[in-house]
């Protein structure tokens, strides 16, 4: 009898998905009692060759490619308008279910015909991890995430699923959660079913390109005014702002011969940029390749992060600052 759905959105990482299927094969839960629906953002004949030469793939696994890349929100839409089961659960995968993980959830429901449940995420740190890595263990204290979290077929209705227009893998979560509180379905938090997030390796200087996700902060204010003021809040910090004007003024200064003026402004550039630096750096890794990367990511961040939220304001055509 199939009594949960799994959905999992991927994109060209068949090793850390085969990991995370693998601890899928694990399950307290008979295996006949739950599917596996994997889906590809896109085309992927990285992950579909993999799957297709997978001797030992998963009789319970099935495999279904969007036509073309469009987020990892179309990505669970889709997976979950295949599903089977009346209860849906969601992960990444680049997680690891614990062996309890879907008994969890269904020791919590009570077949109850809207309902939502989030789980409990763990983030394994080193003594002195990086600054990607803190970032992630976020994870660990956040109200919902997709990475974790399961609802009913009929909820998921309720709400329309999840917003497509969340292209990237950054708020489509947070707006599930206010559309699930916003239409009064009962959600829970169900400790036994946890997942292991580890951090996955990450190019220097990630921190940069990650500023992009951050326009999606105007789309979620504007659907969601009232709760993204009570539980996010997010924007650039004042900093960001006297960062970008110091080092203006300073090169202004340069520019109409004002020396005192621009050694001022590039004086408290510096130590703005210094500070942020140093913020980022406590309880963290002193490598000197992650004190090089925090020195030179921590002067450009305040540029293209504000330049995304403006761009995000500008998409959405609303106003906060």
């Amino acid at each position: 009898m199939l009594r949960i759905s799994v959905v999992i959105p991927t994109y060209r990482r068949p090793d850390l998905l085969f990991k995370c299927i693998g601890a899928l094969r694990e399950q307290t839960l008979p295996l006949a009692h739950f599917e596996i629906i994997v889906v590809s953002d896109g085309p992927d004949p990285i992950t579909s060759e993999a799957l297709h030469t997978w001797t030992d793939k998963p009789a319970n696994l099935r495999y279904l490619p969007l036509p073309q890349k469009a987020g990892p929100a179309a990505a669970r839409n889709y997976g979950w308008q295949q599903a089977q089961a009346e209860l849906i659960a969601f992960t990444d995968d680049d997680t690891l279910p614990t062996p309890n993980w879907l008994t969890g959830y269904l020791e919590a429901w009570k077949e109850e015909t809207l309902a939502a449940f989030t789980g409990k995420v763990i983030v394994p740190l080193p003594p002195y991890p990086t600054d990607f890595a803190q970032n992630t263990a976020g994870l660990e204290t956040a109200d919902f995430v997709t990475a974790n979290c399961a609802c009913t077929k009929q909820a998921l209705v309720l709400i329309d699923g999840f917003d497509e227009r969340f292209t990237m893998a950054w708020r489509e979560d947070s707006d599930l959660h206010f559309k699930i509180l916003g239409a009064n379905i009962p959600l829970s938090k169900v400790e036994k079913a946890a997942v292991i997030h580890p951090v996955r390796e990450a190019r220097w200087g990630v921190s940069i390109g990650e500023q992009k996700k951050t326009l999606f902060n105007a789309l979620l204010f504007k659907k969601h005014r009232a709760l993204y003021q009570q539980q996010i809040h997010a924007k650039p910090p004042f900093t960001y702002y006297l960062t970008v004007l110091s080092l203006m003024v300073a090169l202004l200064g340069l520019l109409s011969m004002h020396t005192i003026t621009a050694l001022i402004a590039l004086a408290v550039w510096l130590v703005l940029v210094l500070q942020f630096s140093l913020k980022r750096l406590a309880n963290t890794s002193h490598s000197s390749s992650h004190i090089y990367e925090m020195l030179y990511t921590s002067a450009i961040i305040p540029f293209v992060s504000i330049y995304w939220h403006f761009y995000g304001l500008i998409k959405y055509r609303v106003w906060f600052v």
